[in-house]
């Protein structure tokens, strides 16, 4: 079977300009996410790459989702790499949250980034290799207001990741993670974008990034790598 790196919420932002760097390098990618549209139009949109791209419809805040596209692709690709991206938050105080909005955040952000990394895992310690990227944030590293449940759900996922790292060195498996400072996505109000799109990071530039990070194959691993905009957080 030939090698694919699997990259979630891959339909826009971060994800999609990933999928780009990565197709554009030689790499064969298998992008998911749950709008079936966007994923077709992207899959004609990038059909002149080096590199090959399959695509899959998954739910990653359902575990059997997550199982469902897995299984679909499981049996004809061989998984070297894992990029945990599909993110998604609310913007707005913890007293306005909704209980859908607060499950729909931390099952996102949080579960289905570990349901995933548990799905591939096995197939990974078998290889006897492998490489989990997970796109986290600067949240982790500085409080902002108006993001506490995005901000549990990536500080929990860094813990996890940190603590998986230590468990799986002995298998020749890498955990990266990328810690972006504002960047210049859909994930922002439409407002804040508007005012400060100038000063925030493009993802294109965190795309070149994880490629060259997962592309260091010698004796030495990039683990948590923080970028923030040149003049700094918004």
């Amino acid at each position: 079977m030939e090698n694919y790196i699997w990259i979630t919420g891959a339909t826009s932002g971060i994800g999609k300009e990933t999928v780009k760097a990565f197709l554009n390098n030689g790499y064969n990618i298998i992008a998911s996410g749950r709008n079936e549209s966007k994923l077709l139009a992207m899959s004609k949109e990038l059909t002149n790459c080096k590199g090959k791209l399959a695509i899959a419809i998954c739910e990653v805040d359902k575990l059997s989702g997550i199982k469902l596209a897995y299984e679909g692709f499981a049996g004809k690709y061989q998984i070297e790499c894992l990029i945990n991206n599909a993110g998604i938050t609310s913007f707005k105080p913890f007293e306005q949250n909704t209980s859908d909005e607060i499950e729909s955040i931390i099952n996102t952000n949080l579960f289905g980034a570990i349901y995933t990394t548990q799905t591939v895992l096995p197939d990974m310690i078998k290889q006897g290799r492998g490489t989990i990227i997970n796109i986290i944030s600067v949240i982790t590293e500085k409080v902002f207001e108006n993001s506490s449940l995005y901000s549990a759900s990536k500080s929990g996922l860094m813990a996890f990741a940190n603590v998986l790292r230590e468990e799986v060195r002995k298998h020749n498996i890498r955990v990266i993670n990328i810690l972006p400072g504002a960047t210049d996505t859909k994930i922002w109000p439409k407002e804040i974008r508007r005012e400060n799109s100038k000063r925030m990071m493009k993802p294109a530039e965190i795309a070149d990034l994880i490629v060259f990070a997962y592309r260091q194959k010698g004796k030495m691993v990039l683990e948590n790598i923080t970028m923030k905009p040149i003049k700094g957080d918004i």
